[in-house]
């Protein structure tokens, strides 16, 4: 029986499914093969490693692979897509689809119909779907453009609303919770670091600023109700795209993956409510979405699709 390979490459994991024609056979985790955060040995060995796992626990050859679906950032960019190409090509047989991380959830959430995915983890991005099949979207641009409500924004807006609170003279729980978690003494080590540290340091900082929001702390609670806010008004362009495409028959829906949406209540719930006062009539999926279950669906359509052409 074929066998499909659907692959979720995040910022700091990546996600593997393999599947026949009837279910799931098995799921690894493996690191980082995003060549924009990773050098190539890095992801290579990730790759080898995880589909060797793959390949452990579910006593499948990966060779009976007839479509492999790889949803990522960058999918527009050839030093990534050539990479994944060849990497994938190596080791797994059949065709490679490649998507955006976006686009596979989407899939997850409504497989070829009309909706919009809100995806924020260590990056964002918002994405939705005409009737007709169009897609629109809106963010995505990486950490200095754009990712708004993503990890990344968080922990680097926290930082600078600490900051004026500590000129305002205001307290917040947050500054001794920050120097905490990086071991540091003071603001100035505080001030050194974020003035010179690589943009990936800003994202494990949601967590502590999450945590001191569920503690009371009104200065990290307002960041997060503000950045789910500046990712509801991505999220209310496309909804205002889509519908003037589709007019009536457009029924506002909307889903979310990521980190962010899935374990951070306050951003979301500030999402959710900005996007309503807009569309009332919003609807909106509960929980996250699995984006694997987009991508095992997209590959497997692809492979129906290739069939029906021979």
């Amino acid at each position: 029986m074929s066998l499909y390979l659907a692959v979720d490459a995040g910022g700091t994991k990546t996600e593997y499914l393999l599947a026949d024609g009837h279910g799931e056979l098995g799921r690894v985790r493996g690191g980082s093969i995003k060549r924009m955060r990773v050098s190539a040995e890095q992801a290579a060995f990730h790759i080898e490693d995880a589909l060797a796992g793959l390949t452990s626990l579910t006593s499948r050859s990966l060779s009976e692979v007839v479509c492999t679906c790889v949803g990522t950032a960058g999918n527009t960019v050839p030093m990534v897509t050539d990479w994944l190409k060849t990497e994938f090509g190596r080791r797994v047989g059949g065709e490679l689809l490649m998507l955006g991380d976006v686009e596979i959830a989407l899939d997850a959430a409504f497989p070829g119909e009309a909706g919009v995915l809100l995806l924020a983890g260590t990056g964002s991005n918002v994405l939705g779907r005409t009737a007709s099949g169009k897609l629109m979207g809106a963010g995505g641009y990486g950490p200095v453009l754009a990712d708004q409500g993503s990890g990344h924004r968080i922990g680097m807006e926290a930082l600078r609303a600490l900051f004026l609170a500590k000129d305002e003279g205001r307290s917040t729980r947050l500054f001794e919770a920050v120097l905490a978690f990086k071991n540091f003494v003071a603001y100035n080590d505080l001030v050194t670091w974020a003035n010179s540290c690589p943009s990936s340091e800003f994202s494990p900082l949601a967590r502590i600023v999450a945590e001191c929001a569920d503690a009371g702390d009104e200065l990290a609670r307002a960041v997060l109700e503000r950045q789910g806010e500046d990712l509801a008004y991505l999220a209310r362009l496309v909804h205002r795209r889509i519908q003037v495409a589709d007019g009536a028959a457009w029924k506002p829906r909307f889903a979310f993956a990521g980190s962010i949406l899935d374990k951070v209540k306050p951003l979301r719930d500030a999402l959710e409510a900005a996007v309503a006062n807009e569309a009332p009539e919003s609807q909106f999926l509960p929980g996250v979405v699995d984006p694997l279950q987009g991508a095992l669906w997209r590959a497997r359509q692809h492979a129906a699709s290739s069939l029906s052409r021979q």
